[in-house]
C-alpha cells in the first residue's frame, strides 16, 4: 500500500475532494475488529527482525529498519492489555503516521479498507476501563462492529518523545 495520505481528487472546478474521508483500514486483534482512519496509513509491511531496545514498555517491541529508516514497533495486542501470541504468517505491521513519527502497529491480520458514513459511527460506550481511551468511536459495517482508533491516543506525549529519540539519529560525539 502506498502514502496514503497524499490522496485526493480535484473536480472540474478545481476544487479538493478528500477521499479519504470516512475510510478506515480494518485488522484483528484477539478476535476483535479495529480499525484506522486510513489518512494515517503509511503502508503495511510484513514482519521484519526487530531489534530490542532496552528498558521500553512491554508493548514497544523495539525497532525497524524500513529501507534505511528507522521505525519504532508497538504490539497492539500487548497495548491493549490482551494475552501474547506468537506472531505468524499473517502477522503485519501497519505504519502509521503519528504527530509526524513513523511508528509500526503489530496486528493479528488485515482486513479490508472500508467506507463507513458518519451517521454509522456512534461514540465508544462508556464503560469505564482503560482500553476505551483509544477508542473515538463505533463503527456499524456489515452487521457488526468495528472500534475505531484514535491514532493519537495510542500514545502519550512521554511515549511519544521516547519513541521520537529512538528513530532520530544522534550527532557523532
Amino acid at each position: 500500500m502506498g502514502q496514503a495520505s497524499n490522496l485526493a481528487l480535484q473536480d472540474d472546478g478545481g476544487q479538493v475532494e478528500d477521499t479519504l474521508t470516512g475510510k478506515f483500514l480494518t485488522f484483528l486483534v484477539d478476535q476483535e475488529y479495529y480499525g484506522i482512519p486510513i489518512q494515517y496509513v503509511k503502508e503495511i509491511v510484513g514482519l521484519h527482525t526487530i531489534t530490542e531496545v532496552p528498558e521500553m514498555p512491554v508493548y514497544i517491541k523495539g525497532i525497524i529498519n524500513l529501507r534505511g529508516r528507522i521505525i519504532p514497533i508497538m504490539d497492539i495486542r500487548l497495548r491493549f492489555k490482551k494475552p501474547y501470541r506468537a506472531y505468524n504468517d499473517r502477522t503485519c505491521i501497519i505504519v502509521v503516521d503519528i504527530d509526524e513519527l513513523c511508528v509500526g502497529l503489530i496486528v493479528d491480520s488485515v482486513s479490508e479498507v472500508l467506507w463507513i458514513a458518519s451517521e454509522d459511527i456512534v461514540p465508544p460506550p462508556g464503560l469505564g476501563i482503560g482500553g476505551a481511551r483509544y477508542v473515538m468511536g463505533v463503527g456499524r459495517s456489515d452487521g457488526g462492529a468495528k472500534l475505531l482508533l484514535d491514532c493519537n491516543r495510542l500514545l502519550n506525549d512521554h511515549e511519544l518523545e521516547q519513541l521520537d529519540n529512538l528513530n532520530t539519529p544522534r550527532e557523532e560525539l
